[in-house]
């Protein structure tokens, strides 16, 4: 009889541990994630925002096509350039300022400066010189070519503008902070766009 207490109190003592150990083990893979830190001031909001420095939003890829000529009485120099082109726009974030920022609880409100091109430049391996053209009694001008590369950038600059890429630039720059913002743990986002 007292062997079988002694078996019976050596099972449940053997069952509760294994139960605390089932549950200890178990227990967290069911509880729910736990809460993504919290930003709880506007100067840790800043400089957290800061870091993305230039936040590059969209990019465009152009192609132009130049012609150069440098005509005189005595001859001409001509230069046909077709240049392949990237333009990229976004926000520059390290211009936000702590009035910018407005953080209360769950709640956060961010003003950002308008996109710009942050980049423009000619891709060196699809960009190529198809024709030159030198005049009898000229030698080529080795700027001819430069010259069409520069005018190439400036209108690839001037056609990105007139397709609207730093609009375009606006709205991915607030979709993004938005969905950052969120996985902050912030429930109401506001990201309006400096006039």
């Amino acid at each position: 009889m007292k062997a079988a207490r002694v078996i019976i109190v050596l099972f449940v003592i053997m069952s509760i541990f294994t139960f605390g150990l089932l549950l200890g083990t178990f227990f967290p893979r069911f509880s729910k994630d736990p809460a993504p830190p919290q930003i709880v001031n506007t100067a840790t909001v800043l400089k957290q925002i800061q870091t993305l420095s230039q936040l590059v939003t969209v990019r465009h890829v152009y192609e132009k096509v130049v012609i150069l000529e440098d005509v005189k009485w005595y001859g001409e120099n001509r230069v046909l350039f077709i240049a392949h082109g990237n333009v990229k726009a976004g926000v520059d974030l390290e211009q936000l300022k702590p009035e910018d920022i407005s953080v209360s609880g769950d709640k956060i409100s961010v003003t950002i400066p308008k996109a710009i091109l942050l980049d423009v430049y000619l891709d060196d391996h699809k960009s190529q010189v198809v024709e030159r053209t030198t005049g009898l009694m000229r030698t080529f001008d080795k700027n001819l070519e430069q010259n069409a590369r520069r005018q190439a950038v400036t209108e690839i600059s001037r056609a990105a503008r007139l397709n609207g890429i730093e609009k375009e630039g606006d709205q991915r720059a607030r979709d993004q902070l938005m969905l950052l913002f969120r996985q902050f743990g912030f429930k109401d986002v506001e990201i309006k766009t400096r006039q």
